[in-house]
C-alpha cells in the first residue's frame, strides 16, 4: 500500500487488488454465483472472485463507516436531549456512462443488506431527476442529456435533503430507459432506509453556487476506467440493445433496431464521441478526486486498483 496523489490537494492510499482483498479479513461471502448473475448488468460480467476480492472488503469498510456515523448521530442526540433519530447513511456513486455504476450499486446493496445493523438499503438513480424530454427540447438540451444542466438540480437537492433529515417517506421520480424519458406522475417511495446509494453521472459535481448534492454524502465512490475501454463497452452494449430492447416498438431507439452491425457500430461511436465522451471529459472525470474511493477497472471490467482517500 502506498500513498498516491492524483492531485496535490487530494492524497489517496493506493491498494493493489491483492492488498485490497486482504482487507476482507474474516468476512464471509454471503452471495452465490446465481446471485451475481441476477444482479450483473448487460455486458458487465462479474466473477464471484471479483465480489470476494473487491466488493466484500468495501462492504466491510462501509459497515465500519455506517457504525461510526450512527454513533456520531447518537452522541449529537444525547447532547441535544433529543430522541434518537434514524438518519440514513448516503453513498454517492459516480462515473461515466457504460462504466458499470448500476452493477456496482446492486452488488453493494446485496452485500450491505447482509450486515445485521443495516438491512434496508435503497438505490436511487439520478436519471429520474432529468428534466422531461419536452423541457430538454424547449431548452435545446436533448443532445446534452446527462450533462449537469439537464437535471432538475433543485428537485434533486430537495430529495437528498429530505433523506438526510430523516423524513419517514420521501418520493423520487422514475425514469424509463425504454421510453428515454421521465415517467409522468410515477414515483418510487423511500421509507426510512438504513443506507441510500445515489447513483448518477454527475453526483460529485460541485460547479456553480452551493449547496451541492455531494454535501449530503457520507461516502462517495467513483468507478473509473480508461476512456478507450469505456467507449468499447458503450458500443458493445449498444449492439446488444439493438438486438433486444430496441426491437420493442415502444422503445425510443426502435429506429436503430434494423441497422446492421457496421451501421450500428458507427452510430454508437458517433453518439459516444459527440455526447458521452464530451460529458465525461468536461463534467464527470473532473469530479473524480472528490470521491472517497476510486475503483479503477481494467479492460475486462475487473477492478485492478483501489484508491482510498487518506483521512
Amino acid at each position: 500500500m502506498i500513498l498516491e496523489s492524483r492531485d496535490a490537494l487530494f492524497p489517496y492510499l493506493h491498494f493493489t487488488r491483492q492488498e485490497w482483498a486482504a482487507r476482507r479479513a474474516a468476512t464471509p461471502l454471503p452471495l452465490t454465483e446465481a446471485d451475481i448473475v441476477r444482479i450483473s448488468g448487460l455486458n458487465e460480467p462479474v466473477a464471484l472472485t471479483e465480489v470476494s476480492d473487491i466488493y466484500l472488503p468495501l462492504s466491510r469498510l462501509l459497515n465500519l463507516y455506517v457504525a461510526a456515523s450512527q454513533a456520531r448521530y447518537r452522541a449529537t442526540d444525547e447532547f441535544l436531549g433529543n430522541l434518537p433519530a434514524q438518519v440514513p447513511f448516503v453513498i454517492g456513486l459516480a462515473g461515466s456512462v457504460a462504466v458499470g455504476k448500476s452493477t456496482t450499486a446492486r452488488i453493494l446493496r446485496a452485500l450491505l443488506t447482509r450486515w445485521p445493523n443495516h438491512p434496508k438499503v435503497d438505490i436511487i438513480t439520478t436519471d429520474g431527476f432529468l428534466f422531461p424530454n419536452a423541457t430538454l427540447e424547449n431548452r435545446g438540451l436533448m443532445r446534452r442529456k446527462g450533462f449537469p444542466a439537464s437535471y432538475d438540480r433543485r428537485k434533486l437537492l430537495q430529495f437528498v435533503s429530505d433523506i438526510k433529515s430523516g423524513r419517514a417517506e420521501v418520493r423520487a421520480p422514475v425514469y424509463s430507459h425504454l421510453l428515454y424519458d421521465v415517467i409522468p406522475d410515477q414515483t418510487v417511495v423511500v421509507q426510512r432506509p438504513d443506507i441510500v446509494i445515489l447513483e448518477g453521472l454527475n453526483v460529485l459535481q460541485a460547479a456553480g453556487q452551493g449547496p451541492f448534492v455531494s454535501d449530503f454524502f457520507d461516502f462517495s465512490i467513483y468507478v473509473d476506467a480508461e476512456e478507450r475501454d469505456i467507449e468499447r463497452w458503450y458500443i458493445e452494449r449498444f449492439l446488444l440493445l439493438r438486438d433486444n430492447a430496441f426491437r420493442d416498438p415502444s422503445s425510443y431507439f426502435h429506429h436503430y433496431a434494423d441497422l446492421d452491425e457496421e451501421e450500428a457500430t458507427e452510430v454508437a461511436r458517433s453518439i459516444w464521441r459527440e455526447i458521452n465522451q464530451v460529458n465525461l471529459r468536461e463534467n464527470i472525470l473532473p469530479t473524480r478526486t472528490r470521491a472517497s474511493l476510486i475503483l479503477k477497472k481494467g479492460w475486462d471490467h475487473a477492478v485492478q486498483d483501489i484508491l482510498l482517500r487518506n483521512p
